[in-house]
């Protein structure tokens, strides 16, 4: 059931979202427990998807509407 409610093909392999990889204080590295430090866009054989790692997109900001554009 897990894997239907989590669309796998759309999500980037990169270590940034792995389970195994932990995020280093620079925003440029993760510490891998399998293969040590490595980028962010990089990855590996032994990735695996963790949803919590992964840091979502920031929202679109609506424009700025006036009273006027509401009245019939």
């Amino acid at each position: 059931m897990k894997k239907k409610l989590l669309n796998l093909k759309s999500i980037d392999k990169i270590c940034a979202n792995c389970a195994h990889g932990k995020h280093t204080p620079g925003e440029d590295g993760v510490l891998c427990e399998k293969r040590g430090v490595m980028l962010n866009t990089s990855s590996c054989r032994k990735f695996k998807y963790d949803p919590l790692n992964r840091t979502p997109a920031r929202p679109v900001s609506l424009g700025e509407y006036s009273a006027e554009e509401f009245v019939l």
